[in-house]
């Protein structure tokens, strides 16, 4: 019997130091065909995370946090993540949704406190969910840094704010939607959108992050890098991580929001990031925390719009052959970020960089695309 045991413990430790060298051998063939696709795209800085199974399998940052110093980026320095950051203030309207404080066919003129119509379909409400899903015939062409360019009492050329199709009939991504959704988010919460978005989802998640740079410690973030095609270099974009102190000191709840970028200025790690996409993956809950109902996670993930974006996350077909993946991608000051996940098979992935010679083709930055489906064969597949 004693002889059976140990032949069963010799057996059990064999497979064991098998599967361990087996692993061994994926990261290592993944670290390998990370840094090449590094070198073929001159990446400054890259964070990947993989998550499996509602856990993180793999995290890693490779490359500089600064190039001037020479500081080697680390899984805890953050990084403006761009318009994944869309997804937050999603998250943040649809916990007023439950609380019964909001509708998603709710007329946007109401909720902003002024008229919000295209003056070509004037008698067409224009509703939350068009908004966030980009298919409100609201355009970028006035600027979105303040609400300023779409208030008729404030803008002569308001309406140049509008398309020429009807609301609700197509598509076009408008940083401008997300800016006022911040603000109605402000209006109906009664707490300003940073201090709302920690407390009711960072703070729930036990994730380090947030909308408000001057909350975060200097000290983590990741320098954002221009890159110059002409030149070939990086140049540093100081402007991503801008305090705007005096701006804040004069805020107007409910009207000042574009200051926090609800449309792409969270500050937040990958390692972090990859645990929010979690809580999507699982349909709202993170270990043990429910932040939205499996109801409104749906609805988030759900295709609206023709190219399958839903609510401030896209269903796409053609980032990953034959796998149709959940998420968002981001893109500001030289950065490019990536969060997409497959509910039904439950993976995911985080991909960041500071800087990239890559160009961006069909919305997706071919580096990150590259990288994405070198996880997905190496870790996953």
């Amino acid at each position: 019997m004693l002889k059976n045991l140990w032949k069963k413990a010799t057996l059990t430790t064999l497979a064991l130091i098998a599967f361990n060298l087996s692993s061994h051998g994926q990261e290592t063939k993944t670290e390998t065909d990370l840094k090449t696709l590094m070198q073929q795209h001159d990446m400054v800085g890259l964070s990947v995370v993989v998550v499996k199974k509602g856990e993180i399998v793999y995290n890693k940052s490779f490359g500089l946090k600064d190039i001037e110093s020479q500081t080697p980026l680390s899984n805890k320095d953050i990084f403006r993540i761009a318009s994944i950051s869309k997804s937050f203030t999603v998250t943040a309207l649809m916990q007023l949704i439950e609380a019964g404080k909001l509708n998603l066919n709710d007329d946007v003129s109401e909720l902003v406190g002024f008229q919000v119509r295209n003056p070509k379909f004037p008698n067409k409400v224009i509703t939350l969910r068009m908004m966030l899903s980009h298919t409100s015939s609201i355009n970028d062409s006035q600027g979105y840094f303040t609400l300023d360019s779409i208030d008729p009492a404030k803008n002569p050329n308001w309406a140049a704010c509008y398309n020429d199709y009807e609301p609700g009939t197509s598509y076009e991504y408008c940083n401008l939607g997300f800016n006022m959704a911040g603000t109605i988010l402000e209006k109906f919460s009664g707490e300003r959108f940073d201090q709302y978005v920690k407390q009711h989802i960072l703070d729930p998640l036990g994730l380090y992050g947030g909308f408000n740079v001057n909350s975060l410690a200097a000290s983590r973030f990741v320098t954002l890098y221009e890159y110059n095609t002409d030149s070939s270099s990086f140049s540093p974009s100081p402007s991503a991580y801008a305090p705007r102190r005096q701006e804040i000191s004069n805020y107007k709840m409910g009207y000042s929001t574009p200051i926090f970028s609800p449309t792409g200025g969270m500050k937040i790690s990958a390692t972090d990031l990859a645990k929010y996409m979690t809580m999507h993956l699982n349909k709202g809950e993170y270990k043990g925390s429910r932040i939205i109902s499996k109801k409104s996670a749906k609805q988030m993930q759900s295709k609206i719009a023709d190219n399958g974006y839903g609510l401030a996350l896209k269903t796409e077909k053609n980032l990953i052959p034959g796998k149709a993946i959940v998420g968002h991608t981001g893109n500001a000051y030289g950065l490019y970020s990536a969060m997409f996940f497959q509910p039904k098979e439950q993976f995911g992935f985080v991909v960041i960089t500071n800087g990239t010679s890559a160009p961006e083709v069909n919305e997706y930055n071919l580096a990150l695309a590259a990288i994405l489906n070198s996880l997905y064969n190496n870790l996953i597949k």
